[in-house]
Formats: structure tokens, C-alpha cells, sequence
């Protein structure tokens, strides 16, 4: 068993447990276990080998015995018999948002049924509005949750595969005679969930590159070994491919392996025209006269008459035929960047005070710098009263003074868009915020009119400026609101209030998708970083790359415009003075 097979298991068990009814603390060990044994940078099969399972961190002598037994036998004697006391399809119910482990306990024993479908069929069925605690409401909440759970997908969250991937990248780049290494596929892409990691080396010999990669840290399985081609799995599941190619063939194999497979059936088709025959290896002339080798994309696309489109680009969503018209847009870049309106403090949730979080913003070159902490009704937060915020206001003219000219600081806040669509705060004390940004956190599992009714309320506020990650989700855990969204754009485009595209990679919200719309209605755009400490600046390139395949320039997003633009922007937004 791999790292994450022990995890599995170990949650198995506390979810089994909490069902049943047992003391949290037991629960919480094995949770805390199955954190470690996730988490963990070596395989847990080399710490049993070693005789040494107890220096696992949150693995005492009881858990100790226990992976020693599934990693002896491959079952575990405890577990058998918790399945024949808690039945083993209720500890799916708690992935459905709304279900903790009493509820479950509450219907199993009292409607007999143990699994999904079932809990499905009888939510349908209206029976469980009538149970001791429950309603109407809490039982369109599991229904709804039970549907949003059939729509996930497995794949890894781009926050996770991103990193992981450029880790890999810096080994393989050490080794002598690695000429270039690149992700492909969907992560080049920059998608928001990527599937297996795919890494591209460049080399002459493959075999140093192929026994690097399959013995790179963590890695628990190597799936398959050739001589160009390899495929390895981490602890946590995760899956890496790697191909080998020689140096003169790298820009074709790039380019064929990045995807994607509708904007590579374009690439043929234009390459038949051609008469040449486009493959992973090379461009071949069809009369049989011989092949064109490309070193880099930049010739293959040359080879082709046409530019080189950026990996972001690269959906068959018209950026071929912009291409050939000469029309690609030069896409906003990181360094266009130079205000980051979406921040928080220790005011409210963030780590650090706001003269930490503004020197950290100015020392990566930010000119502007929002502090939008939460506000009173987000109790969660630490969200910030009114009389809070007169406080808060006494520290900003603190930390001006002691900024001076290196970073303007704006006195603002996150705002929560509450259940029955009004603000958190009244008009006249929004007016007296440098910026306001509304956002949903709650109920949003609300019926489509209703969760929209309450963004579109936000939208024509005068006093907002920003609607900051408008759906509310959460990747890979939690769908967003399912807002009416030609309704939402459409009120944006008439009231010129700005959309956040939220560069945390569990956010990514806006998509590309409606942001490219946003872009077309005229819609100012604004990408944040949603900092809650220093390190979530480094966060910026996700919700760049957004933009990025959402066609968006650098004029298009209001935080690359000057100082001066972006204050007087502000300013003429609403009655703020």
C-alpha cells in the first residue's frame, strides 16, 4: 500500500467512527494520522522496513500496529469489523455538503438505508424533512449536495499540480545534456484542474533523465519504465509522465503534447494544406520530399505561417483563425501588475499587520495596495464592526506616514453579500471606504433566482466597486453559487462595477470562460490575490494565466493602470468622497 492508500484507510476509519458515535479524540488520531501519511515526503513502506513507523509524525504505538498489519496483510482486522457495525457506504454520505456525522447516524437508523442512491431516492421522496432536526431546507441542501458531488472529476487542483510540476522540472534541469524541460498538457494550459502531469525533456541521452525522474523524493510507484518514456505516482495519488525526445525534434513534441486536441486537429488540417503532414516527431512533406525538424513551437508554428499562440490560447476558441488574421491579443503579463486590491490583515483572518502585508506588496513592485478585511457579519473571519473599522482607519494613516510615496494604501473592505441580499454595512458607511468589494461566503446553495437576485443587489449598489470571486467556489470541494450568469454580466456591464478574477489557485474565480464574455460586455476586470500572509502574493501568475486564456490585455484589468487612472477610476465609481 502507498502513502495515500494508508490515508484512505485511516480516514476510512475516523469517518466509520464518528458514525458510530465514538470520542472525538479517537477520530481526531486517526484523522491527524492520515494528514501525516498524506503529507509525508518518503514512503511510509521504507519507515516500516526500518522497523521505525512510530517517527511518523501523529503515529503512536496503536497506529503503528496498524499499519504494520496492512502493510503485512493488506486489511486490517479492525476495520473489517467496524464495516460490519457501520456500514461502509455511509462514510461516502460524508462527502455531501450538509451532512456532518449525526445527521448520517440519524437517518441510517432511522430510514434503514446505507447508501448514496438510496439517501437520494428518499430525499426525493420527501422523507427526510420529517426527522428529528431536519427540514425542508436542510433536505433540498443534501439533494443539491448529493448532485454537486456526482459532477467531480478526480483531477488535481492546478495549486497543486503547478508546483509539483516545476519541482520535477528543477531536478531534471541538474542533469548534463538536459537541453530543456516543460510541463504540457492541460497544465501548460494553465487549466484550473489538470489531469496526470505530463514534463517534456529535451536530451540526447535518456537514460540519466528516466532514472532521475523515477527515483525523484516521494515518488511510491513507478508505473512504467522504457527507454524515452516513464510514468511515476506519489504518495498522494498523483501521477507524473515523462517523455524524453532529441533536442532538433523538442518543439514539435512540445507543441503536440500541450495540447489541446481540438486546436491540434486545426494545426493539421492547416498543415494538409500546406502539404505537410504535422506529428508529435516532426512536419513531414507529404510528396514524400522529407521532414522539417523544429528545435522550438516558435518553428512549428512558423512552418505553419503563422505566429506563435501562447499555450493559454490554445482551445480552438478562434485563436487559429486570429492568428492567421494577424489579430492574436498581446496578453496581460505578471509584470503588468501593479495594484493588488484584494488583501487581509490581522485585522480580520490574514497573518500579519497591514504595514507587514504593504512593504511584502511593495518589495514585489505593487504601487497599490486595498485592504478589504472581512466584514462583522463573517464571524468565522474575526469580520470587523463598523467601530472596528473607525480603529483600522487610525493604523492605515499610521502606516501611510510610515510608507510614504513607496505604496498607496486603500482603507477598504470585503463586504458579504447576505442571504437576503443586502450588504453588511449601510450605505453611508460604505461611502466612507476607499474601495468596496461585495462578495458571496454563505448560503450557496440558494435557488438560482434567489443567489443571483442577491449578487445582482450588490452589483447595483453605487457604493461597490468590485465583485470579488462571484461564484464562491472553492476547488476541488466546494461548486459555486449557480448564478444566472448572462443576468450578472449583463448588470455589469450596465453599472461598470468591476469583476475579481481571484488568483487563489482553490479559487480561480472568475473563469476564463465568463471572463472572456466580461471582456467582450466591456467590463472592467481586476485580479487579486486574496492575500492572507506574504507568500499569497506569489499567487499572482494563477490568476494571471486566468486572464490569460480569457484573452484579456493588460488594458483590460484595472490593476496595470496607473496610480492616478486607478484613484480616479475609484473616485467617479460611487458617492464615495
Amino acid at each position: 500500500m502507498n502513502n495515500k492508500e494508508l490515508a484512505d484507510t485511516f480516514t476510512l476509519i475516523a469517518n466509520l467512527l464518528e458514525i458510530k458515535g465514538e470520542v472525538i479524540y479517537v477520530t481526531l488520531a486517526y484523522r491527524k494520522a492520515a494528514e501525516n501519511l498524506s503529507t509525508l515526503g518518503r514512503d511510509a513502506n521504507e519507515y516500516w522496513k526500518e522497523g521505525k513507523l512510530r517517527e511518523i509524525p501523529g503515529v503512536g504505538k496503536a497506529i503503528a500496529e496498524k499499519i504494520d498489519e496492512l502493510l503485512r496483510t493488506g486489511k486490517l482486522e479492525f476495520l473489517e469489523k467496524l464495516k460490519e457495525e457501520v456500514p461502509l457506504g455511509l462514510a461516502e454520505w460524508l462527502q455531501v455538503p450538509g451532512l456532518g456525522p449525526k445527521k448520517v447516524a440519524l437517518i441510517w437508523k432511522e430510514l434503514g438505508i446505507t447508501s448514496l442512491a438510496e439517501l437520494a431516492v428518499a430525499a426525493k421522496a420527501g422523507k427526510l424533512s420529517s426527522l428529528p432536526g431536519m427540514g425542508e431546507k436542510s433536505q433540498t441542501q443534501i439533494l443539491t449536495g448529493i448532485e454537486s458531488l456526482s459532477r467531480r472529476s478526480g483531477r488535481i487542483p492546478l495549486g497543486r499540480a503547478y508546483p509539483l510540476a516545476y519541482e520535477i522540472i528543477a531536478a531534471l534541469k541538474q542533469i548534463p545534456g538536459v537541453g530543456a524541460a516543460e510541463p504540457a498538457g492541460s497544465l501548460r494550459r494553465m487549466r484550473s484542474t489538470v489531469g496526470d502531469l505530463d514534463i517534456l525533456v529535451a536530451a540526447r541521452d535518456s537514460a540519466p533523465v528516466m532514472q532521475a525522474f523515477t527515483t525523484l523524493p516521494g515518488v511510491v510507484r513507478v508505473l512504467g519504465k522504457g527507454e524515452t518514456k516513464a510514468s511515476i505516482e506519489f504518495g498522494d495519488g498523483v501521477r507524473a509522465q515523462l517523455w524524453v525526445h532529441p533536442p532538433e525534434k523538442f518543439g514539435t513534441a512540445l507543441q503536440y503534447a500541450t495540447g489541446s486536441k481540438d486546436h491540434n486537429v486545426q494545426l493539421r488540417q492547416l498543415a494538409l494544406e500546406k502539404g505537410l503532414s504535422l506529428s508529435e516527431h516532426a512536419l513531414t512533406k507529404v510528396d514524400g520530399s522529407g521532414e522539417i525538424l523544429c528545435a522550438t513551437e516558435q518553428e512549428v508554428y512558423q512552418a505553419l505561417g503563422l505566429p506563435w499562440i501562447p499555450p493559454e490560447l490554445r482551445e480552438d476558441r478562434g485563436e487559429v483563425q486570429a492568428a492567421r488574421a494577424g489579430k492574436l491579443p498581446k496578453l496581460i503579463e505578471v509584470k503588468d501588475i501593479r495594484a493588488d486590491l484584494q488583501t487581509h490583515s490581522n485585522w480580520s483572518d490574514g497573518k500579519l499587520t497591514m504595514l507587514e502585508m504593504a512593504r511584502a506588496a511593495s518589495r514585489r513592485g505593487l504601487k497599490v495596495i486595498a485592504f478589504t478585511d472581512h466584514s462583522v457579519s463573517l464571524g468565522v473571519t474575526n469580520g470587523l464592526s463598523m467601530e472596528r473599522h473607525a480603529a483600522q482607519q487610525a493604523e492605515i494613516e499610521a502606516a501611510r506616514k510610515e510608507l510614504g510615496d513607496s505604496i498607496v494604501v486603500l482603507h477598504a473592505s470585503e463586504v458579504e453579500i447576505k442571504a437576503d441580499g443586502t450588504l453588511d454595512y449601510p450605505d453611508e458607511f460604505l461611502a466612507t471606504l476607499d474601495l468596496v468589494l461585495a462578495s458571496l461566503h454563505t448560503s450557496l446553495r440558494q435557488p438560482r433566482e434567489k443567489v443571483t437576485e442577491r449578487v445582482l443587489n450588490a452589483i447595483r449598489n453605487p457604493n461597490v466597486d468590485i465583485i470579488g470571486h462571484p461564484t464562491g467556489r472553492l476547488i476541488p470541494d466546494r461548486e459555486g453559487a449557480d448564478l444566472d450568469m448572462d443576468a450578472v454580466l449583463a448588470a455589469a456591464a450596465e453599472s461598470g462595477v468591476a469583476l475579481e478574477i481571484n488568483a487563489s489557485p482553490f479559487r480561480l474565480d472568475l473563469d476564463d470562460v465568463y471572463a472572456r464574455r466580461a471582456r467582450e460586455l466591456g467590463i472592467p476586470l481586476s485580479i487579486n490575490t486574496d492575500s492572507h500572509s506574504e507568500a499569497d502574493f506569489d499567487m499572482l501568475h494563477f490568476g494571471v494565466a486566468i486572464a490569460r486564456r480569457a484573452w484579456l490585455t493588460a488594458e483590460d484589468v484595472i490593476n496595470t493602470w496607473p496610480t492616478d487612472r486607478l484613484l480616479a477610476w475609484l473616485k467617479q465609481r460611487s458617492p464615495k468622497s
